[in-house]
């Protein structure tokens, strides 16, 4: 099996490269190259309120072009430019030598959403114990009353195909590793900035909040990665990358864990007032707000019912009808504004989309170990009806499903 490369080492950064590329952009912005202009006018602060005569004019130097090419890697300033490549290559001469233990010295817990970086860590030198919590709480119902466990158990079962007693066993042994952690010296929590990851951070912060705070607890947080030009996740890090994330983690402060608290009480109210005012109070983590903000647009939207992602995908299908497989890459990669959805959880998604009647969309038969990946996928009359604003989701009898805890019925009003 081919290795797949991390998006950091698949396209490392060298400092020459760049000055090259600095130069480069200098002796365009002097011809007065339309696309170099546009460059400086959309990253470089100095271009507001100047025409392109005086953009040409002051700012064709090689300072000012090495600024727009540091900004376009993502990063504030040339001299953060230089700093992260130095700190890249050293991190990767670490690991590439047998990196030295980061978290030897202390006792430490390792907790992540999903086991997508346990390898990463331990190549980076961070052998402490790993807890997955992944229960997807951006996708079902979260409501405030009743048994969370068994009904989450219930829908983990029922939407991703899993026997309900694994279902309820993970559930629980995550509990327990929870629970667990309180009794270690250290505890980082590795989590991005998409809904999937903040809910779950948020219900973690949220139990910390009333049963107690480790004696160190620490956050390690990424929305983006220099050079990557759509940063997904953690997952796609390389070792020496998650070393570096590592040395930036930070402690979690008192306002983060009112803020994780906030939120999950929130998301489990029957209606979306508290938690949209949650999101609006969250400076304490910017990116927590975010998510919960695109979580909330899973909601029907006035006029056709639909949510974002059950819209992106209606369109995604309008423009190419083509397998799901392909239609989720391209609502992945092309659509969707804050991504957070597995293949399995689109899935979910896409049958609602097909079980309604009338069916928005219609699947082609397919054959292999997972058929509907093939299954080719068409917009129906209705589906355009529903897109054109014509024909009301909710007047389609779609399956019941919930956000957080709010239960969307068919027929309810949007």
């Amino acid at each position: 099996m081919s290795r797949i490369v991390p998006v950091d080492e698949a396209r490392p950064l060298d400092l020459e490269q760049q000055k090259k590329r600095a130069k480069e952009l200098r002796r365009a912005l002097a011809r007065n190259d339309a696309d170099a202009v546009r460059r400086f006018r959309a990253l470089h602060p100095k271009s507001e309120g100047l025409t392109d005569v005086q953009v040409v004019q002051r700012l064709a130097k090689v300072s000012e072009a090495q600024l727009v090419i540091a900004r376009e890697l993502g990063l504030p300033s040339w001299p953060r430019l230089r700093t992260h490549i130095a700190r890249h290559a050293a991190a990767r001469a670490e690991v590439a030598a047998g990196a030295r233990l980061l978290d030897g010295g202390v006792p430490t817990t390792h907790v992540r959403c999903g086991t997508d970086i346990r390898e990463g860590l331990q190549r980076a030198g961070l052998v402490g114990t790993f807890v997955e919590i992944s229960d997807p709480y951006c996708q079902g119902p979260v409501p405030r009353e009743g048994d969370l466990l068994r009904i989450r158990a219930q829908f983990i079962a029922e939407a991703y195909g899993v026997p309900l007693d694994e279902a309820t066993a993970d559930l629980a042994l995550a509990e327990r590793d929870l629970e667990a952690t309180m009794r270690q010296e250290r505890v980082v929590l590795w989590f991005e900035h998409d809904s999937f990851d903040q809910l779950i951070l948020a219900r973690i912060l949220a139990y910390y909040g009333r049963h107690g705070v480790p004696r160190r607890l620490e956050l390690v947080h990424a929305d983006r990665f220099p050079a990557v030009d759509r940063f997904h996740g953690l997952g796609e890090l390389s070792a020496a990358a998650l070393r570096m994330l590592w040395e930036d983690r930070v402690p979690v402060a008192p306002e983060l864990i009112a803020l994780g608290s906030r939120v999950w009480n929130a998301l489990r109210e029957p209606t979306p007032i508290a938690l949209h005012a949650a999101a609006l109070s969250s400076d304490a983590l910017p990116q927590m707000g975010a998510a919960v903000l695109r979580h909330l647009q899973e909601l029907p939207w006035r006029g056709d019912g639909l949510s974002l992602t059950q819209r992106l995908t209606l369109q995604v299908v309008a423009d190419q009808p083509s397998s799901a497989e392909k239609v989720f890459v391209r609502l992945t990669m092309e659509r969707e504004p804050l991504v957070h959805l597995g293949d399995t959880m689109f899935w979910v998604i896409l049958r609602d989309l097909l079980r309604a009647r009338p069916a928005p969309l219609t699947m082609a038969a397919a054959e292999g170990k997972h058929p509907w990946h093939k299954g080719g996928l068409s917009l129906t009359p209705a589906g355009q009806r529903v897109l054109s604003g014509d024909l009301d989701w909710l007047d389609c009898a779609p399956p019941e499903r919930w956000v957080g805890g709010e239960r969307i019925a068919p027929g309810a009003p949007n």
